[in-house]
């Protein structure tokens, strides 16, 4: 993962406003019911992390950026949640959690060198049939041919100003595609943020899985259990530690 993908507070602070909660949130919360201890990996700014607090619930955010950290920090309810600076080495092997989530597409994130000890060290952290649960993009849809300039070209006024947007892929390559988000302020600044993809078949993924020693994988084409189709965009990940 990207040491720190969003070092800038005017961004950090209008992330929460541009990912609002929605059927995805209500996914992971769902699969909370019962669970002792949750830890969210990738949790950026924690608005799906301290949702997860509950009494008698213990609540982990791990995240490897510092200025998204120090923005979940300060927001109410923060004093609740074990907030965790770093990657998933920083999880620990506690072998005690009931459900581990990675939301916002935080596993796409991970190199494929990196995603066998990535899931090595999720499983570490989880109980014998404890639960995962992430989201992916599916490549068959190639979603990043709409990332261009032109397409995605944008502008809106926020609370830190106008601001002019859009992204462009530099790069696409056997499933990595990197991309630069431009992010263009009233002052004329230029905060551009390069983002490294790894879009992975639903079969390379659930063999990741398997590997680290996960079963009973299911996979759903969207937030409500969708039926699983070559077309579609999104794919939903769940899987029980061995």
């Amino acid at each position: 993962m990207t040491a720190d993908p969003y070092g800038d507070e005017r961004l950090v602070g209008l992330y929460d406003g541009d990912n609002p909660p929605g059927d995805d949130h209500a996914y992971f919360l769902s699969l909370a019911a019962g669970a002792r201890k949750v830890v969210d990996f990738g949790c950026g700014t924690g608005l799906l992390t301290r949702a997860f607090v509950a009494p008698g619930r213990v609540v982990v955010g791990v995240d490897p950026s510092a200025t998204m950290l120090g923005y979940a920090r300060r927001q109410p309810g923060a004093e609740e949640v074990t907030w965790v600076d770093g990657d998933a080495s920083a999880i620990e092997a506690t072998g005690d959690a009931d459900l581990v989530v990675s939301s916002g597409n935080t596993m796409m994130h991970i190199s494929d060198d990196d995603l066998p000890w990535v899931l090595d060290n999720l499983a570490a952290a989880l109980r014998p049939g404890g639960v995962i649960s992430f989201e992916s993009r599916n490549p068959a849809a190639r979603a990043w041919e709409q990332w261009s300039p032109e397409a995605s070209y944008y502008e809106r006024n926020t609370p830190v100003g106008h601001l002019r947007e859009w992204l462009e892929v530099t790069e696409v390559d056997n499933g990595r595609v990197v991309f630069d988000a431009h992010n263009v302020f009233v002052d004329g600044t230029n905060a551009v943020y390069t983002t490294v993809l790894y879009f992975r078949t639903t079969d390379e993924i659930r063999a990741a899985l398997r590997t680290a020693g996960f079963e009973n994988i299911e996979v759903y084409a969207g937030w409500h259990q969708e039926p699983l189709t070559d077309e579609a965009r999104l794919l939903v990940f769940r899987a029980t530690k061995s």
